[in-house]
Formats: C-alpha cells, sequence, structure tokens
C-alpha cells in the first residue's frame, strides 16, 4: 500500500462509510459524506452548495476552513473533494437540523479521541466525550466509567485489528460472543431487554454502573486471553472472546449470590435522552 492510499481511511458511523484523509497532522473528514449521513440527502453536493450559500447570505462563510483534497470515489479513483477537520466539522454541523446531530458529534469525539494516533489532542476528545455525558446528564461516577470503557474497548478491537479481523460484521460477531456468555444476550436481545428501539441508541449509554464495570471485565479479560493464547484470525479471537465471556459471567454470578440480585438490569437512560440540549465545542 501507497502513502496516498494508507493516509486514505474509511471509518463507519452507523452503517454510512466517511471518508477521512491525514493532511497537515490532523484527519480531515469528507463534508459531502458527513451531510449525506445527517440529511439521507439524495444529492449532498446540492445541500453543501445551497448550506453554502444560506451562510453567506447570513454572514457566515461555513467553507472558509474547508480545504480540497483527493479521495478516492466509488469508481476507485482519486478526485478533489472539500474536506474539514474536526472543529470546522462542528461548526457545519451545527447548521444542519438532523437527528443524527448529537450522536453524530459524540461519534465524531470518540474517532479522536480512541485513536490517539490520529489525533493532536487526545485529552481534548475525552473532554468532549465527557462534556456530552455532564449535558445529558449522567452521574459523573458514571461518566467515569463510561470513558474508562471506551479505552478499554479500543485497546480490544486494537488487538483484533492485529491479528487480522478487519470486518465491521466480524467485529461485531466478536462482540457478540462475549456479551452472550457474560450476561446471556446478544447486544441486540440486550438492546430489547432495555426497550431501545433506534437503531442509533448505544447499549452502553443505557447501562447501569455494574453492566458497565462488567462489560470493561469481559473485554479486558478477552484482550489477555487474546493476548495469552495469541490467537489469530476469526475463529482463533472468536474462542478467546467467549472464553473471556465465560469467566467473566462466573465473575457475575459469585458476585450475584453475595448481593442476592441480578446484574442485569432492564434500566436505560431514556428519560435524559429525551431532553434536548445542545452540546457546543
Amino acid at each position: 500500500m501507497n502513502k496516498l492510499e494508507d493516509n486514505n481511511k474509511i471509518i463507519v458511523f452507523q452503517d454510512n462509510k466517511i471518508r477521512r484523509i491525514w493532511y497537515n497532522e490532523e484527519w480531515y473528514f469528507s463534508v459531502i459524506d458527513v451531510i449525506q449521513v445527517l440529511t439521507d440527502s439524495n444529492n449532498p453536493r446540492n445541500y453543501w452548495s445551497m448550506l453554502k450559500k444560506r451562510g453567506l447570505d447570513i454572514g457566515i462563510e461555513l467553507s472558509t476552513n474547508c480545504v480540497q483534497l483527493k479521495l478516492f470515489s466509488s469508481d476507485g479513483k482519486l478526485y478533489f473533494t472539500d474536506c474539514a477537520n474536526t472543529k470546522s466539522l462542528f461548526r457545519i454541523i451545527q447548521s444542519i437540523p438532523s437527528k443524527n446531530a448529537e450522536p453524530f458529534k459524540l461519534w465524531l469525539a470518540q474517532v479522536g479521541y480512541e485513536r490517539i494516533e490520529e489525533i493532536e489532542d487526545p485529552e481534548l476528545g475525552q473532554n468532549r466525550i465527557k462534556e456530552y455525558y455532564e449535558l445529558k446528564g449522567y452521574p459523573k461516577s458514571w461518566i467515569d466509567k463510561r470513558l474508562r470503557g471506551i479505552a478499554v474497548r479500543q485497546e480490544l478491537t486494537d488487538e483484533w485489528k492485529n491479528r487480522d479481523i478487519k470486518s465491521e460484521k466480524e467485529f461485531a460477531i466478536l462482540t457478540n460472543e462475549i456479551s452472550k456468555a457474560t450476561f446471556g444476550k446478544t447486544i441486540g436481545e440486550y438492546k430489547e431487554f432495555k426497550s431501545l428501539q433506534k437503531k442509533n441508541q448505544n447499549l452502553r449509554d443505557h447501562m447501569t454502573d455494574f453492566e458497565l464495570i462488567f462489560t470493561m471485565l469481559g473485554e479486558k479479560t478477552t484482550t489477555e486471553i487474546t493476548k495469552k493464547r495469541d490467537s489469530q484470525g476469526f475463529e482463533e479471537c472468536k474462542e478467546s472472546a467467549k472464553d473471556g465471556g465465560e469467566a467473566t459471567k462466573e465473575a457475575r454470578e459469585n458476585i450475584e449470590k453475595r448481593i442476592d440480585k441480578s446484574i442485569i438490569s432492564e434500566e436505560n437512560y431514556l428519560s435524559i435522552h429525551k431532553e434536548k440540549k445542545n452540546l457546543k465545542f
């Protein structure tokens, strides 16, 4: 792979592909791809043109900090495309009425936080996520666990990537193996159990403290088992994921016997998610 291809990456938000490229020591994202995610427009290029014009009409230059960079298109060729860094994207997002705006902001912040080698300031990304949850009304103790869980999750996914796990489907299956073994439920079943119906509702955002702790334990245990066994490829990683979850299940059941109640809870945070609060970066 040449340097240009290595610096041209695709990331996924809710099954939508977003192109990005490393430029001037930070990631720049395709504005057109972001608009497609936020608006479901049949013509995101036209939407972007109208958005820029609307901004000029009220004295706002949305494209000021955008640059044209070459990105791979669906035909495999490189074309100049409007791209924006994280800071500029937040400004553009604020100009687009979309139900996906808030989850996309969180996702964008997580992209920065989770991929330390791909950002200028990892602490800034962490602070953005923390601020998001604070504005939503989550307890501080819960936020601390959620942030720690992101780091533990990233360690595991990085380990999987180094062991030839590549597709989103494979990541999902491995994650389900841990969840099934730990809690007796797949991610989908767990979301249904907690009355989460929307596709963009993140299960972990609705977990109790105990559930977050055991999710972390399951993923950390899986990471260590994977390293110990030097698991390679999907099938070996799947076995390690299952065993990591089984070990965590034993710990969960042991604690449940002592506290005389189940850690698996129907509780969720849907009530605070209904509050419309805008996060400013």
